[in-house]
């Protein structure tokens, strides 16, 4: 398989008022058919949330927003389905934050990495889902 696959490194920024240093993060490998909200649960797993009763929201570098639609999500304004929007719409060396828990606040920043990746190579598997496959730091919650 060629070197098609995104990999993104996430670090978690802050979360329940408190900035964290060093930053604990993650690298996920994705495919650019995967969708924001799969990298959501993706995210969410890695960084051992079990509570998903949370909202969450990407926002990208050009100001779009991403959420999984909820009942008031109009009031918010313009925010695209994170369901339907696949990670295509990502560009190498683009960094993004993600929010997961609108009351803790845990902050993500999210960046694409320069070079595509093979999953094969990198995984020895092609998974369903973004995977993580690197991580560092302690879990603060």
């Amino acid at each position: 398989m060629a070197r098609t696959w995104l990999s993104i490194r996430v670090e978690l920024v802050e979360g329940r008022g408190e900035r964290f240093w060093p930053r604990p993060g993650r690298v996920f490998a994705a495919a650019r058919s995967h969708t924001f909200a799969q990298l959501a649960e993706a995210i969410d797993d890695a960084f051992a949330r079990w509570d998903r009763a949370h909202l969450h929201e990407f926002e990208l570098a050009d100001g779009m927003r991403l959420t999984t639609p909820y009942e008031e999500w109009d009031s918010v304004g313009p925010v695209a389905d994170d369901r339907r929007t696949k990670l295509s719409r990502l560009k190498p060396g683009e960094q993004f934050v993600y929010v997961f828990d609108f009351g803790d606040g845990w902050t993500h920043l999210c960046a694409v990495e320069p070079e595509r990746i093979d999953p094969l190579e990198t995984l020895g598997i092609i998974p369903a889902v973004p995977l993580s496959h690197w991580g560092w730091g302690d879990m603060p919650d």
